[in-house]
């Protein structure tokens, strides 16, 4: 893809309809699937590590601490994910479960990352970001597909695909991928959780697309996936498993108005393995392990319309309904009361996109959203574009979003194990209980941007910003003297400011090199009068600097050489209430491949060669962080 076909690629994730990326007036970044291919990423969150908007950091094989602007976490809770218009957030604690995301990634046709609120549109949870992952359609992925192959860290792995017609404008595919990770750092003597995350699973899904009839597109779509790592040896294994479909209808009504209607149901199944608790105050008490399983059920209406007003007015609005049944089974150690709950979330947007003169539109819009935990949310916003010529453009933005409360932040019990008749003498039976005062955590954001396609072969984006952010989640102390149970609360602040850029140069016809770079800078306070038992720490893991440069060779006889050398500066994390410190690091991937054939494929690819582990999020050597290591695997592709 050239840069020209680049900066025109139609983005969605802005306005909700089709728009070229250099008119689009937010802090978006794509990830083409051209990108994706040559980073020899092998899951949806190594591809992610392209986006220079996002902060991406493994843990250990299977989980990922993934966010934009601060506030990352493995359970990270202010970024909003969707695949083919299908949320994949948690209700349990209002973020991604990582583990259970993935797609054939040659299907992929894009990966859309706006950093930045994107709740008017999107809803709640969409404080600093949204990631909208988008498939081909049937019709692009004809024949056949086989992938194989394996290495040190993604030990083995084969998928397939096929692609056929059904009818006259009807395409479908289907497909299925497995994969088994190993352990990340067996043998590393300061990594006590080591030796035990090894990942596998598998999963399969179709497609049908019918176009043209008449005018009409359908889409239906689903997929199923079971898999299960393996957490701490003297723990066991935890599974995941579930399954999805979707139907969407789209219907122009004239060339200036359309409408979409999407269904879709999800369902997660979660196993997780907890460890016991032994609790000392004057005679050691405690809780047996056991295992934390969730199902949750998520049923989804939405429906949307654009349409021209006037000559300068192009509005777009719609209504959505949500359905969740979540049952839970608690482990002695950790459980939610109630174990069932469900919830019921009604929805609706409107947005005005006005010309105010031939250069110049101003857009303005809001959510207003009704969930059972604090009822009535509203999210607006007001967006200003002035396209300076055909190639630059310059936008402002002010936007409210709002992260609504999840089950843990409500209805989270770690019961102690105390037996009644002690708990009588005023020993607590919990050490942290959620909140039924907890409310929505909000922000208001103001961004200024710049983006541009400087000549057919150097283009650049620019975007800065300052959040201000209001009831963060802190951890309260109990009643002396033993100040349990602690309790979830709203006693923080915070203000994030930063800038975010990234450039692309096509140095030649076969060598392009492509930048980013990303300032935060992050201050967390308690409120006045307020505690926090964290300090604050809970909200900080994040690098103040990260930058990246990537580095793509189309060399003779068919091969190709890609590079990407990427920095990341410490992070400040919690240690149990004090401040612990995960080091700046280096690392770079490296994929050569080679075409001998238009329809095969070869490649190796190397990833975080500089050294032969590093730490990229929680406690050094603690069991909640494992050192990530040096790995290496081959591939073969064959297209048919």
């Amino acid at each position: 893809m050239s840069l020209e076909e680049l900066m025109n690629q139609d983005v969605t994730s802005v306005s909700k309809e089709p728009i070229p990326y250099l008119q689009a007036p937010a802090a978006i970044q794509v990830i083409t699937q051209d990108e994706i291919r040559r980073s020899g990423a092998s899951s949806i969150p190594e591809a992610l590590r392209l986006a220079d908007n996002l902060n991406v950091a493994q843990i250990n094989s299977s989980s990922w601490a993934i966010s934009a602007r601060g506030f990352n976490g493995q359970f990270a809770n202010k970024l909003l994910v969707l695949m083919d218009g299908r949320t994949v957030y948690t209700p349990l604690f209002s973020g991604v479960l990582w583990d259970m995301q993935d797609y054939l990634l040659e299907d992929l046709d894009r990966i859309e990352v706006v950093s930045g609120p994107g709740g008017t549109l999107w809803g709640a949870n969409a404080v600093n970001g949204v990631i909208n992952i988008t498939s081909k359609s049937a019709k692009d992925t004809q024949g056949l597909y086989t992938e194989t192959g394996g290495g040190t860290e993604l030990r083995e792995f084969a998928a397939a695909r096929y692609g056929g017609v059904l009818a006259s404008n009807v395409y479908y595919r289907v497909y299925g991928k497995y994969f088994n990770r190993g352990d990340e750092s067996p043998g590393d003597p300061h990594a006590l959780g080591s030796g035990g995350d090894s990942w596998r699973q598998g999963r399969g899904g179709f497609r049908i697309d019918a176009e043209n009839i008449p005018g009409n597109t359908f889409t239906l779509q689903g997929d199923y996936f079971t898999g299960n790592e393996d957490i701490q040896p003297s723990v066991g294994n935890s599974g995941v498993s579930g399954g999805n479909i979707l139907g969407r209808w789209s219907h122009p009504f004239s060339e200036d108005s359309d409408m979409t209607l999407q269904v879709y149901y999800d369902r997660t199944h979660l196993a997780l393995p907890k460890t016991n608790e032994s609790f000392d105050f004057i005679v050691p008490f405690g809780e047996p392990a056991g295992t934390l399983k969730d199902t949750l059920d998520t049923y989804d209406v939405d429906f949307q319309h654009h349409f021209q007003l006037l000559n300068w007015n192009r509005v777009a609005w719609g209504l959505g309904y949500r359905f969740t049944y979540d049952s839970l089974q608690g482990a002695p150690t950790t459980t939610f009361l109630p174990p069932i709950l469900k919830q019921n979330l009604f929805s609706g947007f409107v947005q005005d996109e006005i010309k105010l003169g031939p250069k110049v539109i101003l857009t303005l819009g809001t959510k207003l959203d009704h969930n059972d935990y604090t009822h009535w949310e509203v999210q607006p916003s007001g967006r200003l574009q002035w396209n300076v010529t055909s190639n630059q453009m310059i936008w402002g933005a002010i936007s409210r979003a709002v992260r609504e409360p999840s089950r843990i932040d409500r209805e989270l019990r770690t019961p102690t194990g105390v037996p009644p008749i002690i708990a009588l003498f005023g020993f607590p039976s919990s050490i942290l209980n959620g909140s039924e005062s907890f409310t929505s955590e909000t922000v208001v954001a103001y961004e200024l941007g710049y983006r541009a396609e400087l000549g057919p072969k150097l283009s650049t984006s620019l975007s800065t910003f300052f959040n201000d952010y209001d009831n963060i989640r802190s951890v309260s102390p109990g009643p002396p003297p033993f100040f349990l149970p602690e309790t979830f609360q709203n006693n923080l602040t915070a203000q994030t400011c930063g800038l975010e850029l990234s450039a692309d140069w096509q140095v030649s016809d076969w060598w392009r090199l492509h930048g980013g770079y990303s300032l935060l800078n992050e201050r967390v306070h308690v409120k006045p009068g307020q505690v926090d038992a964290t300090h604050a720490l809970n909200e900080t893991a994040d690098p103040a600097n990260q930058f990246s440069i990537r580095s793509s060779f189309d060399l003779p006889q068919n091969i190709e050489l890609d590079n990407e050398l990427r920095w990341v500066d410490s992070l400040r994390v919690n240690n149990n209430g004090s401040p612990a410190t995960v080091p700046s690091y280096f690392e770079m991937d490296a994929r050569i491949g080679w075409k001998p054939k238009p329809w095969l494929e070869l490649a190796l690819v190397g990833q975080n060669l500089l050294h032969d582990s590093h730490y990229e999020f929680g406690v050094p050597g603690t069991a909640d962080a494992d050192a990530i290591r040096r790995s290496f695997y081959g591939k073969v592709s064959i297209r048919w």
